[in-house]
């Protein structure tokens, strides 16, 4: 009696035989979630991302697979900003998060809190990817390189404030060429240090020149961007896309120190100039002070002694120059005597100059022709000239009238008119066109008919015009071809 009233209460008929409570689908798949979740509470998941999407709520959707089997996993917007790396498709990756259960499509999913590359294989072939598409775009091309300043007045320095690169750093600078250093602080790894890094770029970038401002910072005229060595984990921030685009676009010189010798990152590649580590870029940053002022003293000592040696040289020479010059007195008389000489001679020569001129203008007057006369010989010519042009003109005019007669009767013989009184007749249609052939003339057509001497209006008529009986050959007197029989 209990079962069956146990039956009854659960819902009526027992089809399957059996007594198990009915539940509904909601009260399923809380169990379901329930249970996932308690068991996979804290995961890590090894797998490549695939279908990688970024929603505008700024949640990320994405998939691990491995050679067996998918996950679909989910990076709510919160967490999305903390995971360290940028996600994208094809890239292996350690995710750690929790596993759950998505009702609504009666699936579970890994929630992803925290991610990290899977190895330095991965790491290493990320970068490699990273280099190629950047090196594509053209941002490790020589001719974007600036060259350094010799002496810079003002370093930005962008490192961490407590690690032993900003001290090697000061000490080397002091020791060889004191200058003004500012030093934008920095996280060198970890999260958000590629961000700082490149908020530092662009930050001195951004300083006004002192020429332009008078702010309380001036801009640096060189930039060294600097890290002790590491691992590739702890050089990582150093790659990305963002660090080195501030590079890239960075109108400052900048000296990449980024780890050791053999460290390589990706802003080593955009950067104008690369030290294997940060002391060396404060070498590369200014020369010895010491060894410049030695330098400018030899250099001055030198110009000295040369300039002493030149202007030897010139006195010498100057000295030779002066021995070899005449007798300046002696000069002086003999131009003196040869003036006194001209002089003389240009008083006696402007006499005899004046009576030679006055001579030759007497010859050339007697050689001139009287005005009238030329004027009298030009009338001559010119009616000379008059009369030959008269009679050619009526030549001309006698020989044109004559082709032009010529021409007439030419233009006269081939005229209509002449075939006309020849005995033929012009036949024109209504509209006064010439009527060249029969096929042309339709029964009722209205005809002119033109004859030498007037004009005959006619109507055609139907049927095909009869063609002339021809004339009996008359024979010739003599012309008897047959001959007689007898």
């Amino acid at each position: 009696m209990t079962q069956d009233r146990r039956q009854g209460e659960l819902g009526g008929e027992n089809a399957g035989g059996h007594n198990l409570p009915v539940r509904t689908v909601g009260e399923i798949s809380q169990a379901v979630k329930m249970t996932v979740e308690s068991a996979f509470a804290r995961v890590r998941v090894r797998g490549e991302i695939s279908g990688f999407k970024r929603a505008a709520s700024g949640h990320l959707y994405f998939t691990l697979k491995d050679a067996d089997a998918n996950l679909d996993s989910v990076c709510w917007r919160g967490g999305a900003g903390r995971l360290g790396i940028a996600p994208e498709d094809g890239m292996e990756v350690v995710a750690t998060g929790r596993i759950t259960t998505y009702a609504g499509r009666s699936k579970y999913q890994m929630v992803v809190e925290r991610m990290e590359l899977a190895g330095e294989g991965a790491l290493l072939k990320l970068l490699e990817d990273r280099r190629r598409k950047l090196a594509a775009e053209g941002l490790f091309d020589s001719d974007r390189k600036k060259e350094l300043p010799f002496l810079p007045d003002v370093i930005g320095v962008v490192t961490s404030p407590t690690g032993a690169v900003i001290r090697d750093i000061l000490h080397r600078l002091r020791d060889r060429f004191p200058r003004r250093v500012l030093l934008w602080p920095v996280l060198v790894q970890g999260e958000g240090a590629a961000d700082q890094v490149a908020a530092a770029i662009c930050g001195f970038d951004g300083l006004a020149p002192t020429d332009q401002g008078d702010g309380p910072i001036p801009r640096p005229d060189l930039l060294i961007v600097a890290r002790g060595g590491g691992s590739l984990e702890d050089l990582w921030a150093f790659n990305e896309e963002a660090v080195v685009r501030a590079a890239a676009d960075c109108a400052i010189p900048l000296i990449s120190a980024v780890g050791h010798e053999t460290d390589t990152t990706l802003i080593d590649f955009v950067a104008d100039r690369r030290a294997p580590t940060p002391t060396a870029a404060a070498e590369m940053a200014v020369p010895v002070r010491l060894e410049l002022a030695a330098q400018v003293a030899d250099d001055g000592a030198r110009m000295a002694a040369a300039l002493n040696r030149l202007l030897q040289e010139r006195r010498l020479h100057l000295q030779g120059l002066e021995r070899g010059l005449p007798n300046l007195a002696r000069l002086t008389g003999e131009a003196a005597q040869r003036l006194d000489d001209w002089s003389e001679r240009l008083d006696n020569g402007l006499g005899v100059g004046l009576e030679s001129r006055r001579a030759q203008l007497d010859r050339l007057a007697a050689g001139l022709t009287h005005p009238g006369r030329r004027i009298e010989q030009g009338r001559d010519r010119l009616a000379a000239a008059a009369r030959a042009l008269g009679v050619a003109a009526g030549n001309l005019i006698r020989h044109k009238r004559a082709e032009a007669s010529q021409f007439a009767g030419l233009l006269e013989s081939y005229s209509y008119q002449r075939v006309l009184e020849r005995g033929f007749a012009l036949v024109r249609d209504g509209a006064g066109e010439p009527v060249l052939a029969a096929a042309q003339v339709t029964p009722g057509m209205e005809l002119d008919i033109h004859f030498r001497d007037t004009t005959v209006a006619a109507v055609a008529k139907g049927g095909t015009a009869r063609k002339p009986k021809p004339k009996p050959r008359k024979s010739k007197p003599g012309d008897d071809r047959q001959g007689e029989l007898l």
